[in-house]
């Protein structure tokens, strides 16, 4: 039947034995401590550095959770955790680059797996566009403490600073004094103001963040073995600034600031729940580096585990010592609340090492993501559903380098001209999509095939993948429609482009894969 074509499932021996192909060959260098800190380094990034501070004291459409953001992390971290339990399986399983796109062709078949590998795009490359803004708020504010400016029409993108212009005139139309529209409108309004024109158009873009993507990219295209030192040295930095924090701050916690604990009840926990979500991302992304893992059944599941472990550790002792620190109600509109933190308490010295950490943290998200999504990208080549050229893998480095500086220069390009609010939650909505096909991808190959070999075994099943769909669907319907209608709109046009081209030259669909016939469908 024409229908059954799209539900053609390629067989996981047959995945497993594409990775083999000497011209596609990836070198095997990685460790489980390398993987723990590629996960650690994709995990902590902007979202604990900022977002904290309105899943705290909430904003214009959406509630706060208070001092019960521990909880919100609590909530997350189990969402994630029924997650990561099933991606172990299938890391474990199918060592294979293409991450969540691989299994999903291996258990629900090929539309399945393109339409995941379509909202891969949206966790990496548009992620990586937020997560590239933000390291260029952080940058900017960081030389600031050093007495140079960098100049406003270079460190934003266009439609900022025309909104910015627009809400400094309603303000002096209504006498209202500027400098409680805080520095980032501010400093947007006099981009508009500064910018050069071409053409009567202001010449405005976001520079740092196209400069520090530029470097990414290359680091990335230079080696995986240098790509993940690097990351590790980040990773050290960060988590010794977060440190610093923690240790330093819980010498302020007053008691009296946890009371009342949830001001806004279950609502507010929830709220906040599906904000900081974004501060779990990156866990899934040790499993694209799956083809350059030695002994990848047992240090995928390691590195996957332990890195979701440490960053929530982290992440509640960081809300627990913030909360107790200063009223949950100052940090309502705060865009640096670990600063604004100390800053309460008189301590302004630190928004300098909180900027410095916040630039550490958000270069290694930036490296990890920029990693994951040239490999999946490189998976969905080599299956025929993108073009062959986008498989290639550099002769000397044995890096996907075509996808990797394609990637570089498309998130490079978005992050110089658009606004971070307009990304972020399409990142959220994409990876809980994610999350919640594996863990169905779970119950389908437990059906289809229970004998096969699994050197880890997603425990209590069926119980951990429903867990797994349930919270996911739960954290993606406390989003906004406005975030859902984007979602659809982005799902149509993916679905548009298989049927143009992933659904005609389909390498399982021409028969033309190595193993044969037999390799077709199931």
């Amino acid at each position: 039947m024409f229908w059954t074509r799209f539900f053609r499932r390629k067989s996981l021996d047959l995945l497993v034995a594409e990775t083999t192909e000497p011209q596609r060959q990836l070198r095997r260098v990685l460790g489980p401590v390398q993987l723990t800190m590629i996960g650690v380094g994709g995990i902590v990034g902007a979202g604990i550095f900022s977002t904290v501070g309105t899943a705290v004291a909430g904003g214009a459409d959406h509630l706060g959770a208070g001092p019960a953001l521990v909880l919100s992390f609590v909530l997350v971290a189990v969402a994630c955790g029924f997650a990561a339990l099933c991606y172990c399986e299938f890391a474990a399983m199918v060592p294979v680059a293409g991450s969540a796109y691989t299994y999903a062709y291996a258990t629900l078949g090929e539309l399945i797996a393109w339409i995941i590998g379509w909202d891969l795009i949206l966790e990496y490359a548009v992620g990586n566009v937020a997560v590239a803004i933000g390291w260029s708020d952080y940058f900017q504010s960081l030389v600031a403490g050093f007495h140079w400016h960098w100049p406003a029409w270079l460190g934003t993108d266009v439609r900022s600073a025309l909104q910015a212009a627009r809400e400094i005139a309603a303000a002096q139309a209504e006498g209202v004094d500027l400098s409680t529209l805080g520095p980032t409108v501010l400093r947007d309004a006099a981009a508009l103001a500064q910018a050069p024109r071409v053409g009567g158009w202001p010449l405005i873009f976001n520079l740092p963040a196209v400069l520090i993507v530029a470097i990414i990219t290359w680091v990335l295209v230079r080696g995986i073995r240098e790509s993940a030192g690097f990351n590790t040295a980040m990773v050290v930095l960060k988590l010794a600034v977060i440190g610093l924090f923690v240790g330093v701050g819980a010498f302020y916690v007053k008691p009296e600031n946890w009371s009342p604990f949830a001001p806004m009840g279950f609502a507010g926990i929830s709220s906040a729940a599906a904000i900081i979500f974004f501060a779990y991302i990156g866990f899934d992304a040790v499993s694209t580096a799956a083809e350059e893992t030695r002994d990848p059944q047992r240090n995928l599941p390691r590195g996957i585990i332990a890195s979701l472990v440490v960053c929530t550790v982290v992440y509640i002792a960081v809300a627990l010592v913030m909360t107790g620190m200063v009223q949950w109600q100052k940090f309502s509109g705060v865009a640096d609340p670990l600063a604004v933190a100390f800053q309460e308490r008189g301590m302004h010295w630190t928004a300098g090492v909180i900027a410095i950490g916040a630039v550490f943290a958000t270069t290694s998200v930036l490296l990890v993501f920029q990693l994951g999504q040239p490999r999946i990208f490189f998976s969905m080549a080599r299956d025929g559903l993108l073009p062959a050229w986008a498989a290639k893998v550099h002769p000397r480095y044995r890096t996907p380098h075509v996808t990797t500086i394609l990637t570089g220069v498309g998130v490079a390009g978005f992050a110089a001209m658009t606004n971070i609010n307009e990304v972020v939650e399409l990142c959220n909505i994409g990876t809980l999509f994610a999350f919640v096909l594996v863990a169905a991808g779970i119950l389908v190959l437990r059906r289809k095939e229970p004998n096969r070999p699994r050197p880890f075994r997603t425990p209590w099943v069926p119980f951990v993948p429903l867990a797994a769909i349930v919270s996911c669907a739960w954290l993606m319907v406390e989003l906004p429609w406005t975030t859902w209608r984007r979602f659809f709109y982005w799902l149509a046009a993916g679905l548009v482009l298989y049927a143009l081209y992933g659904f005609r030259r389909s390498r399982l669909r021409e028969g033309s894969t190595s193993a044969g016939p037999a390799a077709r469908s199931d």
